[in-house]
This record gives structure tokens, C-alpha cells and sequence, in this order.
């Protein structure tokens, strides 16, 4: 009888995958029941529909707006929303829901590619370290704590010249390249646990290469961990820019992103509330509605859960 490994996806024969891994059963169990728990969570039907919603208006906002976030409309400078300007207006005429449209649009695309891409340099990172063992760890481990202990925010802050000079999508890469620390640890501890189970092992033995190791070995069973973690690290992005942007570091006008408008409606939160107010609220709508995406996704995932097992 076929024994098989608990860190694999459910049904899959651990016998079949060491004989012929490339031709090894691919089962979809796990994920099925990641799915059925997930549909039957109200806030991850919540979060998944906002973030869907808010992604849809970044699109199409402009086409239904009259308006572009650079245009003037000097005669109704800093007034109130109204049936020509949706979110009123600034101090120079620029309307606010064209501007508000456009820094979403920033704010999710750093987002989308800054979380998964640190994700993915703590997956390599993590599980390559952890298998590697030996000196090769702990040198790779050395360089994790360095760079844990520097300060993300002010070593951002200082290559702010640079990204200022290029464009939003250089922010985007310096903020990706330092959010993936953290989870780059976990990983690798989670690696090292995996590479004495007895699959991985015959695997190294059949003569299959570190590559490939790592690919339909290690990675998969640590999946889940980095779907969450891709999920939360949008969150993350999004509130560092907004961060860096708001204090003057991160993206500059003529160019718009939420913390942009933030820094600027701050100043008239009180007597021109419009300015501040409604970017406030769809940085905080976006980010609420990831959070209860990801928070749905952990509870899905968690091992420690009986509704996950069958």
C-alpha cells in the first residue's frame, strides 16, 4: 500500500511521485477544499468584491469623467462636489475624482507587483538557503538579519532621489526588494523541516537536481504561506508608498498617487474636507478589503483547522 506524505496535497502517492515526478499525479484536493472553505467565508466574498470593484473603476473611471487629472477648471477652483466635478476641486481647479482615479491606479499596480514580487524573492530565497544548508545558509542568513535590522522606511527614504529621477515603477522594484525578508526567514525554516521528509530525500538521491527539488517539492508545500503572504503584501506596498508619498519621498507631482492627494487635502481637511476626505476613503476602502482577502485566506489555509479536513 502507498504511504503518503501529510505535507503533500491530499490523494497524491508519494510511491508514484518518487518513481516518475514529472509524471507524478497533480491532485487538486487541497485546493478544492481551500476553495469550499473560502466560498463559505462572508468577508472574503466582501473583500474579493470590493478589491474587484475598485480594480474596474481604476480602469474605467476616466472614460465616464469629463475631466483628467491634469486638467484646470479655474472658474470653479476649490468648490464642493458638484454635478460637474463628482469630488470637487483644488486650490488650482484640478478635479479630485479624476485625480483620486488616477492615484488608485498608481497605488494598485505598486501593490499588485510589489507583493507578489517580494513574495516570490522570499520563496527563492527562503527555500534555496534552508536546502542548501551549511555554510551557504548561514551566509544567506547573515545577509537576511543585516537587512532586517536596517530601517526599510529611511533606507527608502534616502534612495528617494533615484526612483524621483526614473519613474513609479522604480519605487515599486526598491519597494519590493525590501519587504521580503521577513517571510524569506520563515520559508527557510520551513524548508529545513521539509528537506528530511522522506520524499524529498529520495528525490535528492534519484539524482533529481536542487532546480527541480525546490520547484515540485519544496515550494508547493509551502504555497499556501506565500499565497497569503503575496496578499498581505499588497497591503504593505500600497502603505508604503502612500507612506513615502505623503511625506514628500515617494511620487511627485504632475504625477498623483493617494499619498499625494493625502499631503495635499491634509491643510483643508477642516474648511475644504472634500480634498482630503474622499482620497482618505478609498485608501482605506482598498486596504480594508485586501485585509479581509488575505485574513480569509489564512483562515483558509491554516492546518491547524478541522473544517480543512474532510
Amino acid at each position: 500500500m502507498a504511504t503518503t506524505d501529510p505535507t503533500l496535497p491530499l490523494d497524491v502517492d508519494v510511491t508514484a511521485t518518487l518513481v516518475d515526478p514529472d509524471k507524478a499525479p497533480r491532485s487538486s484536493s487541497r485546493a478544492r477544499l481551500i476553495w469550499k472553505r473560502l466560498a463559505a467565508t462572508p468577508r472574503f466574498w466582501l473583500g474579493a468584491t470590493v478589491v474587484a470593484a475598485m480594480i474596474v473603476w481604476a480602469i474605467v473611471g476616466l472614460w465616464i469623467c469629463q475631466w483628467s487629472p491634469t486638467d484646470q477648471d479655474l472658474i470653479n477652483a476649490s468648490t464642493g462636489p458638484s454635478a460637474t466635478h463628482w469630488f470637487g476641486t483644488d486650490d488650482i481647479g484640478q478635479d479630485i475624482y479624476a485625480e483620486t482615479v488616477s492615484g488608485l491606479r498608481k497605488s494598485l499596480v505598486i501593490g499588485l507587483i510589489a507583493g507578489p514580487v517580494s513574495t516570490m524573492i522570499s520563496a527563492f530565497v527562503g527555500s534555496f538557503a534552508g536546502y542548501a544548508g551549511g555554510k551557504t545558509d548561514a551566509v544567506i542568513s547573515w545577509l537576511i538579519n543585516l537587512l532586517l535590522v536596517l530601517p526599510a522606511f529611511f533606507i527608502l527614504v534616502l534612495l528617494s532621489p533615484i526612483f524621483k529621477s526614473l519613474s513609479f515603477l522604480a519605487l515599486t522594484a526598491f519597494i519590493a526588494l525590501l519587504s521580503w525578508m521577513i517571510m524569506a526567514q520563515v520559508i527557510r525554516a520551513q524548508t529545513k523541516s521539509l528537506r528530511e521528509r522522506e520524499f524529498v530525500k529520495a528525490a535528492r538521491f534519484m539524482g533529481v537536481g536542487t532546480g527541480k527539488i525546490l520547484r515540485r517539492h519544496i515550494i508547493p508545500n509551502v504555497a499556501s504561506l506565500l499565497i497569503i503572504d503575496a496578499t498581505l503584501g499588497v497591503v504593505a506596498a500600497i502603505g508604503a508608498e502612500t507612506a513615502l508619498s505623503y511625506f514628500g519621498f515617494g511620487i511627485e507631482r504632475p504625477q498623483v498617487s493617494l499619498g499625494v492627494l493625502l499631503a495635499d487635502g491634509t491643510p483643508s481637511a477642516t474648511t475644504r474636507p472634500w480634498m482630503f476626505v474622499f482620497p482618505a476613503a478609498v485608501l482605506v476602502l482598498l486596504l480594508f478589503a485586501v485585509s479581509l482577502v488575505g485574513d480569509a485566506l489564512r483562515d483558509a489555509v491554516d492546518p491547524t483547522s478541522g473544517s480543512t479536513r474532510e
